[in-house]
C-alpha cells in the first residue's frame, strides 16, 4: 500500500549521503556472509542462513527483472527527481524479493531515481515513522522530493496480494518454515509482477 504525503524534511542531507548506495550495501551483505553473519543484532545460524539464500535471491532477481512497458512509461514521464530511501535488513525475505525491483527502476529513470539504504535497526527513528499496524515491518519505501528532502510517497513493506498472504499465514500459526515456503513460493510465481504494478500507481502520482 502507498500513500502520497506532504511534511517536513524527513531527514538530513548528511544523512542521506550517509546511507548505503545499493552496490555498498550488497557490498556489506557479501562481507557479513563471508564471515557467517548478516545484518542485524540477531545472529542465529538460521537467520544466517536465510540471509544467505536472500543473497541468491538478490542476485538472481538482478539479472532477470524485465521492467514492465507501462512502468518504464511512467519513470520516462517523470519531471522532477526524487531520493528513495528504503528501510530494510539482510535478513527479510520480502527486501530481498523486492529491493532489486525498486533498484531496476531507478536505473531505468535515467537519473531521475536515486536510491539509498539504511538498516531498520540501526535507524528506528526512522521506522518507528513507519510501522505498518503498529509493527516495524520492511522493506519500507520513502519517496523525497530532490531539492528538500520532504516526503512525496511512500510504499511498502510488500504488495497487497502478499500482504493478504503473510497476515493469513500468521493467523493460521504455520511453521516459519512453512511461512517462507509459501511466500516465496507466491513472489516466484508473481514475478515481480505485483510489485511493480503498486509501484506504477505510486509512479504516476508523483510529477
Amino acid at each position: 500500500m502507498s500513500e502520497l504525503i506532504a511534511s517536513a524534511p524527513v531527514l538530513t542531507a548528511e544523512r542521506l549521503n550517509g546511507a548505503y548506495s545499493y552496490a555498498s550495501y550488497r557490498q556489506l551483505l557479501d562481507e557479513l556472509m563471508a564471515e557467517n553473519r548478516t545484518t542485524g543484532t540477531t545472529q542465529t545460524e538460521q537467520i544466517v542462513q536465510y540471509a544467505r539464500l536472500n543473497i541468491q535471491r538478490m542476485q538472481r532477481l538482478d539479472k532477470t527483472i524485465q521492467l514492465l512497458p507501462e512502468v518504464q512509461r511512467a519513470l520516462d514521464n517523470l519531471t522532477e527527481g526524487y531520493e528513495w530511501l528504503v528501510i530494510t535488513e539482510g535478513w527479510c525475505g520480502d527486501a530481498a524479493q523486492i529491493v532489486p525491483v525498486l533498484e531496476a527502476m531507478a536505473h531505468a529513470s535515467q537519473g531521475k531515481i536515486a536510491t539509498r539504504y539504511v538498516l531498520r535497526d540501526e535507524n528506528l527513528d526512522l521506522m518507528d515513522r513507519y510501522l505498518t499496524n503498529g509493527s516495524r515491518s520492511i522493506p519500507k519505501l520513502v519517496v523525497l522530493h530532490t531539492d528538500t528532502l520532504t516526503e512525496a510517497a511512500t510504499w511498502g513493506p510488500r504488495p497487497a496480494p502478499a500482504q493478504e498472504l503473510f497476515v493469513r499465514l500468521k493467523q493460521e500459526g504455520v511453521s516459519y518454515e512453512d511461512f517462507a515456503t509459501q511466500l516465496h513460493g507466491w513472489y516466484a510465481k508473481d514475478r515481480t509482477r505485483s510489485t511493480q504494478r503498486e509501484l506504477l500507481e505510486l509512479l504516476k502520482r508523483l510529477r
